[in-house]
């Protein structure tokens, strides 16, 4: 198995696409606005108690305000509000807990108006980003999650992953941060902290306890509400958590972009600082590692498989619906094969468009029907073993009597949505047919404009798939007339991104050329 990364830096916002084994399997977009993340700190003020939810409403400056529900507060909650206090006040002068007083911890079975007042600040951190009409979903049991351990002040308790299974490495990953971590500091060991030497724990953890102090500093001086520590960018988070052996490329098409990921990849992993890349090619990052492919090809109401089948996917209010179909596929052994064939591809597009799409909340796949309880448990087992590398928290339940699967998936931000249907080409939109075969005629005078009126030194022209296999066709096609009328090459570059009758002209720096 091998991941590699695109990143794709535009005038909009950054775009970054996670390969594995060259399938599209995770697509984030970063843009200016960051507020609001999941693990964003701010200090907030408690606006109202609800008693009938438990929980309050508290204003950290979106348009809504946020919710914080009494479990979320966590145990060590009367101590993260005493420091919060002390902050403010100027009686807690120094970030380190060495000296701080513990606070009992809170009952579990509390009530939210007898641990929090109205007005009163309080510090949290988002835990879920705001969704459609809803604000953001808080928690007060702060965390700052590093590469190998993730800091849980106010606490003494040491996790261990569960997906670590050797009892020596436990020990000895126990033993380590037993002896290195601050008093009054938990931690919980991450996966990939297997392995790792003593050096690099300690620097990832002195790492968090810089970010600590930074936040301390900021919220000494913070008026609510404002945010006192954001998290990671979105492409420093996907390398902190996946970067390993299985990591061979980082593409990134923006020179100085490519510096910073460079930078902190040597940062967490020094040795593996070499498989970022800068891409300077001609043709679209995206285009060139096949990713606006599949971003059409999966991101639509439609998603195809490769035997034939394809599921239809619905999103409603309350859940998302999707349907698997054989469509054409033959199988010669029969229905029942038949079906647990397309049954079990379905199932591995399925975990990979949840996790692709950010699908969370709950998820209902109509399988097609198989009689044999053989083979729906086959297909139950697989569908869990699929989804395993999905980061998300999710549950599957096994197939009910009538085929269908439910599934849980944990949704800490909007699902990401891309629309694939294109403008009709015909009327672009407007319902009049237009006279289309004057298109190739208004390309070649804008050519002629751009090269013999502006005198261009470099053009290079991009179009749908489809319209650069008309300009290339024939022996002496459109192209090669443009030779001769332009006395230079001008090259023509299919983009899978374009509608059909979409096109555009680029310098030899792949930067768009201003009609």
């Amino acid at each position: 198995m091998s991941l590699e990364l695109v990143v794709d830096s535009r005038q909009d916002g950054i775009w970054l696409a996670l390969l594995r084994d060259g399938k599209l399997i995770e697509l984030h977009q970063e843009q200016g606005n960051t507020e609001f993340a999941v693990g964003d700190i701010y200090l907030g003020k408690v606006r109202k108690t609800v008693p009938s939810l438990n929980a309050a409403f508290v204003d950290v400056g979106y348009e809504k305000d946020a919710f914080l529900h009494y479990l979320d507060l966590g145990p060590q909650f009367n101590s993260l509000n005493k420091f919060t206090k002390d902050t403010l006040h100027g009686k807690q002068s120094v970030a380190d807990l060495q000296y701080f007083k513990l606070e009992g911890e809170i009952p579990k079975e509390g009530q939210m108006e007898e641990a929090v007042s109205s007005t009163q600040p309080i510090l949290v951190q988002v835990a879920k980003e705001p969704i459609s009409t809803k604000g953001p979903r808080l928690s007060a049991e702060i965390t700052l999650a590093g590469r190998f351990i993730v800091l849980v002040p106010f606490s003494d308790k040491i996790s261990i992953s569960q997906k670590i299974r050797s009892n020596e490495e436990r020990d000895r990953l126990k033993k380590i941060l037993s002896d290195i971590k601050p008093k009054n500091f938990g931690v919980i060991i991450r996966t990939v902290a297997e392995n790792q030497s003593l050096e690099h724990i300690h620097q990832d953890l002195n790492n968090l306890m810089s970010k600590w102090k930074l936040m301390f500093t900021n919220l000494k001086s913070a008026t609510p509400p404002k945010k006192v520590l954001g998290e990671i960018d979105k492409t420093a988070s996907i390398l902190r958590d996946l970067l390993n052996s299985d990591f061979t490329n980082i593409h990134v098409n923006n020179e100085q972009l490519a510096e910073e990921i460079k930078g902190y990849v040597s940062d967490i992993a020094p040795e593996r600082q070499k498989i970022v890349k800068f891409y300077d090619g001609k043709i679209d990052v995206f285009e060139r590692f096949g990713i606006s492919k599949q971003i059409k090809t999966l991101f639509g109401k439609k998603v195809p498989m490769p035997s034939g089948g394809y599921l239809i996917i619905e999103h409603t209010e309350a859940m998302h619906v999707i349907d698997v179909n054989s469509g054409n596929r033959k199988g010669a052994d029969g229905q029942e094969s038949n079906a647990l064939a397309t049954n079990l591809e379905a199932a591995e597009e399925i975990a990979r468009v949840l996790q692709l799409r950010d699908m969370g909340g709950i998820v209902c796949v109509d399988f097609i029907d198989m009689h044999d309880k053989e083979n729906n448990k086959i297909l139950f087992e697989k569908l869990k073993e699929f989804m395993k590398n999905d980061r998300a928290k999710h549950n599957v339940i096994p197939p009910s009597k009538f085929g269908v699967v439910e599934i849980t998936r944990q949704r800490v931000r909007p699902e990401t949505e891309i629309k694939t249907n294109e403008t009709c080409p015909t009327c672009n939109g407007t319902g009049e047919v237009q006279a289309t075969i004057l298109f190739a005629e208004e390309i070649e005078n804008n050519l002629n404009y751009l090269v013999l009126d502006r005198k261009e030194p470099k053009v290079a022209l991009l179009v749908h798939p489809y319209l650069e296999s008309h300009f290339k066709r024939g022996l002496i096609s459109r192209q090669v007339k443009w030779f001769f009328k332009f006395k230079k090459w001008i090259p023509v570059r299919g983009v899978v991104a374009n509608q059909l009758l979409e096109y555009t002209f680029v310098n030899d720096k792949n930067e768009t050329i201003a009609l």
